[in-house]
């Protein structure tokens, strides 16, 4: 089978899959509600609109892992990857095609997602938004579908080497919550380059440290794609 028919396939499973569909639901659901919250990211003299706005990153990026640990480790359950791989025998490229079968509705849901939030960000913030320019916004919108894409990906290559998403989710939810917000304002150490503070530099107005708003990304992306490529060597290396 070529790339194409693989990667419809890889599709059809997550369109018909209802767990799925509920976790890209909860992108969005997580994400817009919890910028509706962005009132509360009040800093003082450090307060940054921008991120004000995107709030619910920090929550939809949940439902964005768990989005794409769950697409992958369904096929570890029930002999589903012996089926899978009957209909296509070169693993590496159904797992190319199960990478881009996550990563694509995930760049669309957080896409909405960040055109929804950015609305009800600046809503609930008001004048405090004001000082905010179109291509800020934009910026934002745009970075914050791509991250929550990428942060997909990332679990997705870390869920085929741990072959559970309940492992997955079990080290990188805490890492989410506890050990990147402890050294979350670490900034100009080695902290930056995490893979979430990372990637949310371009929900920022204004950024100290090592990266920029598109480089973070950039390094956000390398994580991803280490995961992937371990995942895909794991899906070589061992029986199905």
């Amino acid at each position: 089978m070529t790339f194409a028919p693989a990667l419809r396939s890889e599709l059809i499973k997550i369109r018909t899959l209802r767990s799925l569909l509920w976790g890209l639901a909860a992108v969005l659901l997580a994400t817009t509600a919890f910028s509706a919250l962005a009132g509360l990211d009040d800093s003082g003299e450090e307060f940054d609109p921008l991120f004000s706005t995107f709030f619910g990153v920090s929550f939809g990026q949940i439902a964005a892992i768990t989005f794409g640990a769950q697409a992958v480790s369904a096929e570890f359950q029930g002999g589903a990857l012996r089926l899978s791989l009957a209909a296509v025998p070169d693993r590496v490229r159904w797992f190319a095609a199960k990478a881009v079968a996550v990563g694509s509705p995930a760049l669309v849901i957080g896409l909405v997602s960040g055109g929804v939030s950015l609305a009800v960000g600046k809503a609930v913030l008001g004048s405090r938004a004001s000082t905010l320019t179109w291509g800020e916004e934009l910026r934002g919108a745009v970075g914050c579908g791509v991250y929550l894409a990428l942060m997909a990906l990332f679990a997705a290559g870390i869920a085929a080497v741990l072959r559970s998403g309940v492992a997955t989710l079990s080290i990188l939810i805490p890492f989410l919550l506890i050990v990147s917000f402890v050294v979350g304002g670490a900034s100009g150490t080695v902290a930056d380059f995490l893979p979430d503070k990372a990637g949310q530099v371009v929900l920022h107005e204004n950024w100290d440290g090592a990266l920029g708003p598109w480089t973070g990304l950039g390094v956000t992306a390398l994580w991803a794609a280490a995961a992937l490529t371990a995942g895909a060597w794991s899906m070589r290396r061992r029986d199905a």
